[in-house]
């Protein structure tokens, strides 16, 4: 079932003082609950706030309990984790040209508006699928500990997006804003539905000045993946076997995470997730080849292009019921470069739709033995 949302909404005018910006005569509180996943949200002000506050009417908008204060063209973007209790405030003015982005999804979003000229650096260049960046002059600034201060206030941005992995800031992030670069820490990977990370196009739309572009597109997406996934027959779910170890360890997305709401929204069911749990769990494997003999199909092993070279990535491999059998195998590597940059984990976290529609012609394979080929970031082994 996709997401429902309850949302509760409250203007209030009242003075605010304010000591970075002035005495302010309007203070706007948008308060949002969400009744299933949105583990971090953000909702921006300006002149954004009117059209939040229109289409929040009846919407499914997947942002969690933020308060929003603006004036004339300066912006609040707030910004809550409530797996780690952080909250992040910063202020801008927009629109922005002048964008560097740490996050390969952040690139994806810009670009899908039309608005990846706005883009000055990243971070990994090498690791970005999206051509645009080199043909742009695109620059890199480097990764966490290594960063390129010096070129950053070259560069001049007029906002630094970055991200948390843990949810936590990165240490790098204080540093920057003590070098006065605006820095705003975004968590979207956290987010657990796919389109609650597609919904972040939005955020990108309103600081760029493209808010009805990235309006439409974000609808468009969310119309497109509601439409597939309420069309899917549940009743009989294709078993799915996923991943190979990373290291040591053979993690299992928990069954409300972003991996297995897609493939349950497909009509499959990942072997091993556990219930009620959004985060992965490891599973030991003795346990994968258990879950494997009653695999309908093996999704996402690795980096692995072949059956061959699966099959040698570990002796026991070749005893998988998926490659013993013969079952279908597919991974997600088809828009993957060299370096270890895949457009799955770029282009596809802002279209999940296009994922969905990959997954649904993989479990149909599975149910029907009917294979098809034109996938957007699949490949079958």
């Amino acid at each position: 079932m996709l997401c429902t949302y309850s949302t509760l909404l409250q203007s209030v005018h009242q003075p605010v003082d304010d000591q970075r910006t002035g005495t302010y005569t309007r203070t706007h509180q948008v308060h949002i609950v969400v009744l299933v996943d949105g583990d971090a949200a953000f909702v921006v002000g300006g002149d954004f706030l009117d059209g939040v506050l229109e289409a929040l009417q009846g919407t499914d908008f997947a942002f969690v309990d933020n308060d929003i204060v603006t004036q004339d063209s300066t912006t609040a973007i707030i910004v809550t984790c409530p797996s780690s209790q952080q909250v992040d405030t910063l202020w801008v003015n927009s629109p922005m040209d002048r964008l560097i982005c740490m996050s390969s999804s952040h690139v994806a979003a810009l670009s899908a508006i039309g608005a990846d000229s706005v883009i000055r650096a990243v971070s990994g260049l090498k690791y970005m699928s999206d051509p645009d960046l080199r043909r742009n002059g695109v620059k890199d600034i480097g990764y966490d500990a290594a960063l390129d201060y010096e070129l950053i206030l070259k560069l001049k941005p007029d906002l630094l997006v970055t991200y948390a992995v843990t949810g936590t800031e990165p240490t790098y992030v204080s540093k920057l804003r003590s070098l006065g670069v605006p820095t705003l820490v975004l968590h979207d990977h956290l987010e657990q539905h796919p389109l609650a990370r597609a919904e972040y196009l939005r955020l990108f739309g309103a600081l760029t000045g493209r808010r009805q572009v990235a309006d439409s597109v974000y609808r468009e997406v969310r119309d497109r993946y509601t439409g597939l996934a309420s069309n899917m027959d549940a009743t009989d779910r294709v078993k799915v076997l996923i991943n190979i170890p990373y290291g040591d360890a053979w993690y299992v997305p928990g069954q409300d995470g972003y991996m297995s709401k897609l493939v349950w929204d497909a009509g499959g069911e990942i072997l091993g997730a556990v219930r009620g749990a959004s985060a992965s769990s490891v599973i030991s494997l003795e346990q994968a080849y258990k879950y494997s003999q009653t695999a309908d199909i093996w999704l996402n092993p690795g980096s692995c292009r072949t059956r061959e070279e699966l099959a040698e990535t570990h002796h026991m491999f070749a005893r998988f019921g998926p490659l013993a059998k013969g079952l279908p195998i597919y991974n997600n590597v088809r828009c993957s470069n060299v370096d270890g940059g895949n457009d799955f984990w770029e282009r596809g976290a802002v279209r999940p739709d296009l994922v969905l529609e990959d997954m649904i012609s993989i479990m149909n394979h599975a149910k029907c033995g009917v294979k098809e080929d034109s996938l957007h970031f699949h490949v079958s082994m």
